[in-house]
């Protein structure tokens, strides 16, 4: 009985130093306080006492940067808030560079875009929103190497503009779409002018067109019998009719 037992604490003894870990994890070890070796997933041995061992999640993360007030190179007060995107390359360096990763990354992220905005101006900032986005990754992808952090991406989500911004901003867009309007309608006009130009110079050389032109206004305009119908007869009629009355009238 009292052999089962001694095996039965061996056993737990030496089960006391199996250590499990996932696959989406890496292992920290460290030897009487030195760091020593990297463990992969599985089951692995850490020797109670001399060794103790910190778990590392290497799977994405994303880092939601809070809103960040900044002033453009014109001189506009803005707001923006964007997500990071980002992962754990070197297990060793994310724990013996940095303290705490996740504030590092998210406090670089918020003085990295405060000051990629301050470099651009308000338009640059809303039409080229990616190339932004791309600048503060180039930033900041660059410092945390030396942490171990491989960041994946960074999305822009939100720019917050001033009231009175954003009035002047939608005057603006009713002004452009006034202007686009006025333009084609002039266009319009133009070519309107230009086919009346060219039915008058047709009508002018083909006898007898002018005539029908105005039969066929007519006829269009009786075909509605609330409509009255005033025709003035044209003075070079009135002067033909009178002519061949002189002439009757001298026979």
């Amino acid at each position: 009985m009292g052999s089962l037992i001694f095996f039965g604490a061996v056993i737990v003894f030496f089960l006391s130093f199996l250590k499990q870990i996932n696959q989406y994890e890496r292992g920290v070890v460290y030897t009487m306080g030195r760091f020593t070796s990297i463990i992969q997933p599985g089951w692995r041995f850490i020797w109670p006492i001399f060794q103790t061992f910190r778990k590392v999640d290497i799977r994405t993360k994303a880092v939601d940067v809070p809103k960040q007030e900044t002033i453009t190179r014109d001189n506009v007060s803005c707001k923006m808030n964007a997500v990071i995107y980002y992962k754990i390359a070197d297990a060793a360096k994310s724990i013996n560079e940095v303290e705490d990763v996740l504030w590092a990354v998210s406090q670089l992220a918020q003085t990295t875009m405060r000051r990629v905005a301050g470099e651009a101006t308000l338009d640059e900032l809303l039409s080229n929103r990616e190339k932004i986005a791309e600048q503060i990754l180039e930033s900041v992808d660059k410092t945390t190497d030396q942490w171990g952090v491989d960041v994946e991406a960074v999305e822009l989500k939100d720019i917050e503009l001033p009231e009175t911004m954003v009035r002047t901003m939608a005057k603006q867009a009713e002004a452009e779409r006034e202007k686009r309007a006025t333009i084609i309608s002039s266009e319009g006009e133009v070519l309107a002018a230009e086919n009346l130009m060219k039915a008058a110079s047709m009508m002018a050389s083909t006898p007898g067109a002018l005539h029908l032109r105005t039969l066929n206004s007519i006829n269009d305009i009786s075909s509605d019998q609330s409509n009255t119908v005033i025709f003035a007869v044209p003075l070079e009629v009135l002067r033909a009719v009178e002519g061949m009355g002189n002439m009757m009238s001298k026979r």
